[in-house]
């Protein structure tokens, strides 16, 4: 079925909704956290089992990352984005429905399975349609929104929970995935041509990841953003309980903390995208592993020593906006000498930074809900790799860095 919209309105608000299929899978994962002390009283379930919930969405969103990438290289984009986003809606309201802590895990996973469809194409249709300082742009714009929507879920589920339980919440992520599912209809149009299409099938796809990681700018630039997004999904799993277990936060004063954060997400998230594009792509990704290691340093302090509230608050702020500051610039490294392979890229990437969190995710609860240490431990551990691979890896001769501030043209423009 083709979009119903006119092909110059199509182009006009392509960018905006690649921009909003970047929000259902961060969103998926995080709006029901203000709840989850709830939640897990409710299905009597431990603390640790509990955060398995959030292990299994992000385990979903990198293999269906993983998943969708290759498959959208070699059939299209458009049709297997519209299979994603139904199968996210069916699964959320499953979650809604679950019974029992299993069962809510096993559905989210199948969520997260969904929700990785749209951030990987999303990505790779922008890598479609755009090139040089636009692409470099584009992806700025994709780390604020993302970002924002994986921030901003606990502030908007912390507002939502006083109306409503963590099922209603599952409930609204279902009405989401129906809205974008309207617009996808309308809007979307095929952003890369048969002819442009990768062929082969499995035994191509596994040519594409061998050369993909062979190359040691793209393996180091995948493995720092992997280590970073650990410490960032660390985060998002253990603060729940450290705000409101340990400081006694009320869920909306929580989800106010998270409300800061979700600002200067936004605000370095544009700024790495902008100094990428005008100062240094190695220099802004460098940057922000620092931002990142002073806030995972914070964190670790206040685990081995009682610390105020603002300490917290803070350190939380500086590593939410530290891989905020790195996401455009890795992302334009890995990407920009594989047009003709973004959604298998892609998918790679993904991958590595859903999966990564996705094992970080459970050591904050390791003490139990009464203790940082873990989360300060979690994170310090995978920063100092995050720089490791940073240092080690991303090495690019400097006319393939110069060749990313040109404007080109587009190799394809989107067929509506």
């Amino acid at each position: 079925m083709p979009p119903t919209s006119s092909p110059s309105t199509s182009r006009r608000l392509l960018p905006s909704l690649l921009l909003l299929l970047t929000v259902f899978g961060p969103i998926s994962m995080d709006l029901y956290l203000p709840a989850l002390p709830a939640l897990t009283s409710e299905l009597g379930a431990v603390t640790s089992v509990a955060q398995l919930t959030v292990t299994a969405c992000l385990i979903g969103l990198a293999a269906g990352q993983l998943l969708a990438g290759p498959l959208s290289d070699r059939f299209g984009r458009r049709g297997i984005l519209l299979i994603g986003i139904v199968a996210y809606i069916l699964t959320s309201l499953l979650c809604a429905l679950s019974p029992s802590i299993e069962l809510l895990i096993l559905a989210r996973l199948v969520q997260g399975l969904a929700g990785g469809v749209g951030i990987v194409i999303a990505t790779a249709a922008g890598r479609d349609v755009f090139e040089g300082k636009a692409l470099i742009r584009f992806y700025g714009r994709l780390t604020v929104i993302g970002g924002f929507a994986a921030i901003v879920g606990p502030l908007l589920g912390g507002v939502l929970n006083t109306f409503t339980d963590w099922r209603g919440l599952f409930v609204f992520l279902a009405a989401i995935g129906v809205v974008i599912l309207v617009i996808t209809l309308l809007v979307f149009g095929e952003t890369l041509p048969a002819e442009q299409r990768t062929g082969g099938g499995f035994s191509q796809t596994i040519r594409a990841y061998r050369t993909l990681l062979s190359d040691r700018v793209f393996l180091g630039a995948v493995l720092n953003q992997g280590f970073l997004y650990a410490a960032l999904f660390a985060y998002l799993a253990g603060s729940t309980f450290v705000l409101q277990d340990i400081y006694g936060l009320t869920p909306q004063w929580y989800a106010a903390a998270f409300g800061l954060n979700s600002a200067g997400h936004m605000i370095f998230g544009y700024v790495a995208g902008r100094s990428a594009e005008r100062w240094s792509i190695p220099g802004t990704l460098a940057v922000g592993v620092v931002v990142t290691g002073v806030g995972a340093g914070g964190l670790l302090v206040a685990g081995l020593t009682p610390m105020p509230l603002w300490t917290v608050i803070v350190s939380l702020f500086a590593l939410s906006s530290g891989v905020a500051i790195t996401a455009p610039p890795a992302t334009t490294l890995a990407l920009s000498d594989y047009p003709q392979m973004a959604g298998t890229a892609l998918s790679l990437l993904g991958m590595v930074r859903f999966g990564f969190g996705g094992i970080a995710a459970p050591f904050v609860g390791i003490a139990g809900a009464l203790s940082i240490l873990p989360l300060g431990i979690t994170t310090v551990v995978t920063v100092l790799l995050a720089a490791a691979a940073c240092l080690l890896l991303v090495r690019r001769p400097a006319h393939a860095t110069r060749s990313l501030h040109t404007d080109a043209p587009p190799h394809n423009t989107p067929v509506a």
